[in-house]
């Protein structure tokens, strides 16, 4: 087969009638909210997942195995009606043929050299690529080139094929290891960890799901031409005003003074994600909570994601910052826990009287109105939704191990 031609990956290839940017955005926060309820303890994954694609960027989901990486990326790439989607899992052997098009046989026994490109990345509109740090030394140019520019060449030569990719959904174990690899973890804007579940209740609704007949989900749908609408015209006609601006400058320097440093272009592309949080809300401009999504943009190793999370949440919304030191809390007295792993039911139970139990009371009570503060005041609850996930956590281990009660009656009184 040959090759595509060379167009424009971002303009509509098919007539499109325009939409109203609200219709679009509210379908998008419907399929997000019908993953987030899929997907126990993913809200903050999952939205942050549609604004990047949103904004044409390319994301990596990073965490071990057994999160749901993969089910998460392929039920959201699934739902975009009428575009093309591809999903590949690398490994250092990936040729770059298999990924972008393998020898057309046939042809090849005429003495032609072809490649055929329907169903590999050359003609997706999204892509999911599993194990993206496992690219192979000869794919990993053809790869950049595609993230980057959207963009392959042939194997026989002549002009690029320009591919019509919106953004591309990556996954991985494991950070990179070589400097080989360093360029394309640079490319992928949005890096979002995730861990096995933490809040007892969703873990036990999590085994419960493995012995039921579940309901057949709703499935909501967006049509790709609205997507690329969206991404192309909706999300790039979004305001930026001037205090936005301002907050951003003081948070480059304030993670300046930490010696945390980004690249200009990141900063840069970051505008976008800003814009596209504000068009997935349905907003005209971009608001101080849409500053959260950062949090996911300006670190380099896990280790620095806290203190970024920190820093944005203290321009973006402090009732939350107070819960990640709640949550702090909360891992101190796990630690405490496990340091006390061995003695006597008596010592565990002073230690509860004297000091667990009033930090894990005064924890709960706390959070609880820490989050029927933001959401009054229309601020987003993941954080503290995480931090209360911490504190229910912790007080089912402190009730179960330090105190000897049972696990199923613990559970009744969450």
């Amino acid at each position: 087969m040959g090759a595509p031609d060379a167009r424009d990956p971002h303009k509509p290839q098919d007539p499109q009638t325009p939409r109203d940017p609200h219709d679009t955005a509210g379908t998008l926060r419907a399929i997000s909210d019908e993953l987030s309820d899929r997907f126990y303890e993913r809200d903050d994954v999952v939205r942050t997942l549609v604004v990047t694609l949103l904004a044409g960027q390319h994301s990596l989901v990073l965490g071990p195995p057994g999160t749901a990486k993969s089910e998460m990326a392929r039920e959201l790439t699934r739902r975009i009606e009428g575009a093309s989607y591809w999903e590949i899992l690398l490994s250092k052997f990936t040729a770059p043929t298999r990924m972008f098009g393998p020898v057309d046989v046939a042809a090849l026994t005429r003495g032609e050299y072809r490649q055929v490109y329907d169903g590999r990345a050359t003609t997706a509109h999204v892509a999911f690529i599993d194990e993206i740090f496992k690219c192979s030394a000869a794919a990993l140019n053809e790869t950049l080139g595609y993230l980057n520019e959207r963009i392959y060449h042939p194997e026989n030569g002549g002009a690029p094929i320009r591919c019509p990719l919106i953004g591309a959904i990556t996954a991985s174990n494991e950070l990179p290891s070589g400097e080989d690899l360093a360029a394309i973890y640079d490319r992928l804007l949005v890096r979002i960890e995730v861990g096995y579940l933490s809040d007892p209740s969703n873990f036990a609704a999590l085994v419960r799901s493995a012995v039921s007949r579940p309901a057949a989900p709703k499935r909501t749908t967006v049509e790709l031409a609205a997507l690329r609408q969206a991404v192309a015209e909706g999300v790039p006609a979004v305001e930026v005003p001037d205090v936005i601006v301002d907050a951003v400058c003081t948070l480059r320097a304030a993670l300046r003074r930490k010696e945390l440093v980004a690249s200009d272009r990141r900063w840069r592309q970051s505008v976008g994600l800003l814009q596209a949080s504000a068009y997935l809300e349905g907003r005209p401009a971009v608001a101080e909570t849409d500053l959260s999504v950062l949090t996911h943009v300006l670190w380099d190793s896990p280790a620095q994601r806290p203190t970024v999370e920190r820093e944005v949440l203290q321009l973006v919304n402090p009732d939350a910052k107070e819960a990640l030191d709640l949550a702090d809390t909360m891992d101190e007295l796990e630690a405490q826990l496990d340091a006390m792993a061995g003695q006597s039911r008596e010592a565990l139970s002073e230690w509860v009287i004297k000091k667990a139990h009033n930090k894990l009371a005064t924890a709960g009570t706390r959070l609880e109105k820490l989050r029927e503060e933001a959401a009054g005041a229309g601020r987003s609850t993941a954080a503290i939704d995480r931090a209360s996930g911490r504190q229910r956590a912790v007080r089912v281990r402190v009730l179960t191990e330090a105190l000897g009660m049972d696990a199923s009656m613990v559970q009744s009184q969450l």
